[in-house]
């Protein structure tokens, strides 16, 4: 660990050829439907020696969602959920970050999506720290938690004949992120 690690944040960006962001909502309350973004940043100051004391900073492009199915990717896109075309991002901001155990943390900050800004709090584990054989500083996290959808203005749904409706409100979060160390 270099001397300007022990006792300050330093910069972090994605390595997005190592990370992935999924979602996954119950579909006609039988079954978990999977999806994830194709375009997103991750921006972190992180402070090795007391990880509360660093920042995150998340967005995505809310036109790049994908669940396997164009007629759905373009449902999720529509004014009806994303609105990809009014608010072509998502973003979360941390705005604190508490230890539970040596690699467990609760990370809060807020979550804008549709212009609609609330705070959240997600589940973080810390992977660890480590050169990779070319000399590149990479740190990785897994992140998890959930979201309720309508919260955010993603109201769309349909009753169920049965009973239910279609589309679950809670949104079940999970991220595997890998970072490398800005010079």
């Amino acid at each position: 660990m270099s001397s300007t690690q022990t006792a300050t944040a330093t910069k972090w960006v994605l390595d997005a050829a190592h990370s992935e962001i999924t979602f996954k909502v119950k579909h006609m309350m039988v079954s978990n439907v999977s999806g994830s973004f194709d375009e997103y940043s991750v921006d972190a100051d992180i402070n090795q020696d007391d990880f509360t004391q660093s920042n995150v900073k998340f967005s995505a492009k809310t036109a790049t969602v994908n669940t396997g199915n164009t007629d759905r990717d373009n449902h999720l896109r529509s004014a009806d959920f994303f609105d990809a075309d009014n608010y072509p991002e998502m973003v979360f901001t941390s705005t604190s970050i508490e230890r539970v155990s040596d690699e467990q943390y609760k990370m809060t900050g807020n979550l804008a999506i549709r212009g609609t800004e609330k705070p959240v709090t997600f589940n973080v584990e810390i992977g660890g720290f480590g050169k990779d054989p070319w000399g590149n500083n990479k740190a990785g996290f897994t992140i998890s938690g959930k979201i309720n959808r309508k919260e955010w203005g993603l109201n769309w749904n349909a009753a169920l004949e049965a009973g239910g409706v279609l589309v679950a409100e809670d949104v079940r979060i999970n991220c595997e992120v890998q970072l490398m160390e800005q010079a």
